[in-house]
């Protein structure tokens, strides 16, 4: 477990969203433009509580800005060794069920455009959008639900921080 040293306070006022990347951030600091096997180093020092964070935040930071974005990610996690059932086991953690649905829904029509197309997942980018119109109909009622889905991810998952802050957090003052 690395645990992140932070203030009470700090620790009481952050908004959900803002708490899970504050527990994270030091380890993305670490991984960030890093090969595959340091990241994987990286992530297997967490305890079960931070790696599950860490998955999630993985998906959610790169995913939550775009319908494109959604797309192009979640076809990259899939391509990685690992990562997708990382980011479900993360998910079935927190007891997000409606997310792991979501993302298992996205991955059977991607899955289902690639064989299509004779396609892989390495071979995706922001681009197949544009030259499909059913593929960015999907992906944008996909991108709709997931940016619901991960508003109340973000409340389960602050919610479970909260009540177990010593599996993510040292507070500075010393109190447990």
């Amino acid at each position: 477990m690395i645990p992140v040293t932070m203030e009470r306070e700090i620790f009481n006022s952050l908004v959900d969203e803002r708490l899970g990347w504050a527990c994270m951030e030091p380890t993305f600091m670490k991984i960030r433009a890093k090969s595959p096997a340091v990241k994987n180093e990286a992530i297997a020092q967490l305890g079960r509580g931070q790696r599950a964070l860490c998955m999630f935040r993985i998906l959610y930071g790169h995913s939550s800005k775009s319908a494109e974005e959604y797309y192009a990610w979640i076809c990259y996690l899939l391509d990685q060794p690992g990562y997708w059932s990382s980011v479900l086991e993360g998910l079935q953690f927190f007891g997000d069920d409606k997310l792991v649905n979501l993302l298992e829904e996205s991955k059977e029509l991607f899955e289902a455009r690639n064989q299509r197309t004779g396609a892989d997942w390495g071979e995706a980018a922001i681009t197949d959008l544009e030259k499909d119109a059913e593929l960015l109909e999907a992906v944008n009622r996909l991108y709709s639900q997931y940016k619901e889905l991960t508003t109340h991810s973000l409340q389960i998952i602050a919610g479970y921080i909260r009540s177990n802050p010593n599996e993510f957090i040292v507070f500075s003052d010393g109190q447990a």
